[in-house]
């Protein structure tokens, strides 16, 4: 297992992608902290404000997780992994591990960072002080929704098998279709309260008291949810051809 997680960091990290990647969920992320913090007129500025840009380095470290796996059936590489590792469960867990960290990674710094430049550009008040375990929860947990995005990307991309359709769905179900539900009569905010990245913005952010999960019970359906993707895409590349 050491050697095919050393093999995947190479193949993710000898492709630009993932530099481009990480840098665009950072820049995103810390500089619309930036922005939040300097068209702020509102009173003093908190932790909550500085996580404003969380949303939009997500959206991008998904794309960037996805891609890690739908290029490899772009460019049919994905047969010569599989050809050089006949346990195509392991090959995908490896993968799925190292974009994960990646993502865990990318995930922290940005959070921190944004928290950082709201700080230097506020001077430091006392009100953007992490101390509590919601103020750790909202910055230090970044990384692990980033985390576990990541392995619901690779899951989607292993299950879709192309850039286009993959990203669109990454894309277009947190943005679009979670909000959408609640459209529909009667039963649409019960299913809203139930959808992944919803529940995951609630781990964050505090679940509020209508919510039907605690913040850390939230996280842990989120995780459940991409442990189902990536069950669901083992089994599909275990039954089909590369």
């Amino acid at each position: 297992m050491t050697t095919l997680l050393a093999t995947e960091r190479i193949k993710l990290f000898t492709t630009r992608s993932p530099w481009w990647s990480a840098f665009l969920a950072l820049g995103l992320t810390i500089g619309f902290a930036g922005l939040v913090a300097l068209n702020h007129n509102g009173g003093p500025l908190r932790v909550e404000h500085s996580q404003f840009g969380i949303q939009f380095g997500l959206m991008v470290v998904t794309v960037m997780a996805a891609l890690a796996i739908t290029t490899e059936y772009r460019f049919a590489t994905i047969r010569a992994t599989f050809q050089a590792v006949p346990n195509r469960t392991s090959a995908l867990l490896a993968k799925t591990t190292v974009v994960a960290v990646l993502a865990a990674v990318i995930g922290e710094v940005a959070a921190f960072g944004s928290w950082a430049t709201v700080k230097v550009i506020d001077g430091g008040g006392p009100e953007l002080a992490i101390t509590t375990g919601a103020d750790w929860r909202m910055v230090a947990g970044a990384g692990l929704v980033f985390g576990i995005a990541a392995v619901i990307a690779v899951a989607v991309g292993t299950l879709v098998r192309q850039s286009a359709g993959a990203i669109s769905i990454l894309l277009i179900w947190p943005l679009l279709v979670e909000n959408l539900v609640q459209l529909i009569p009667g039963a649409g905010d019960d299913i809203h309260n139930w959808m992944p990245f919803t529940v995951a913005g609630r781990f964050l952010n505090g679940p509020g008291p209508d919510a039907p999960l605690s913040a850390w019970g939230s996280l842990f359906y989120f995780a459940a949810v991409a442990a189902v993707l990536l069950l669901a895409a083992i089994t599909a590349v275990n039954k089909r051809d590369a």
